[in-house]
């Protein structure tokens, strides 16, 4: 499954004359950098390689490598909540919607991989004390969403102990670990070549199951 292009309004860090599809292309080159090197390692030149292009054109279009890597979080963030804010705020009981967010988080981050597994990297410690007040305001702004994010799942979580569906337990500590064993596929998940839907649907299946095993009374 491709990788939807990154939308538009997204690009905090991007240069006011940047256009779209321009800007998509070195997300992707970034994302798969990033994600073979990590961020410290990579540079503007190992991004400007994988587009077969100068580093000029990088610039053309960021301001520098960290509003690249602040771009690609939003993009990895706003494609979570784009997907996962219907399911949690559906009609079906408790039990089922985390059920199918688990589901859709584990395939995202399949099919979204070089920029999923950007994004679980760890933006503060990345680029903790050498933002500028820009790039500090687009920062605080990716942590709102993640906290966004997280609350979609905590208000499932109380819902489910409220009506006994699930243990009683403190939601907010327990999506920690719960989001922390999903992001954890990126560490071990590699996509493979020609790897079909069935494989991906099979991992999301596991995932699903050990968290809905661990929730119920």
């Amino acid at each position: 499954m491709a990788d939807p292009e990154p939308p538009a309004e997204i690009a905090s860090g991007a240069r006011p004359a940047a256009r779209v599809e321009g800007r998509d292309a070195i997300l992707a080159a970034a994302a798969a950098a990033f994600t073979e090197r990590g961020y410290t390692a990579t540079t503007i030149d190992d991004i400007a390689d994988r587009l077969g292009a100068t580093k000029g054109r990088v610039y053309h279009y960021y301001r520098s490598k960290a509003d690249i890597f602040l771009d690609i979080h939003r993009y990895a963030m706003q494609r979570m909540l784009d997907v996962v804010t219907p399911l949690a705020e559906g009609s079906d009981p408790p039990t089922a919607r985390i059920a199918a967010m688990v589901r859709a988080h584990a395939i995202l981050l399949m099919t979204s991989f070089p920029f999923q597994r950007v994004s679980v990297q760890g933006l503060e410690r990345h680029l903790a004390g050498r933002v500028t007040e820009r790039q500090r305001a687009a920062l605080d702004g990716v942590i709102r969403m993640r906290d966004t994010y997280e609350g979609l799942f905590v208000r499932v979580l109380e819902e489910g102990v409220r009506t006994g569906e699930f243990r009683p337990l403190l939601p907010r500590r327990a999506i920690k670990p719960i989001l922390g064993s999903l992001n954890w596929l990126t560490v071990w998940y590699r996509p493979r070549p020609h790897e079909d839907a069935a494989a991906q649907d099979a991992i999301a299946d596991e995932m699903v199951e050990f968290v809905v095993r661990g929730l119920r009374p």
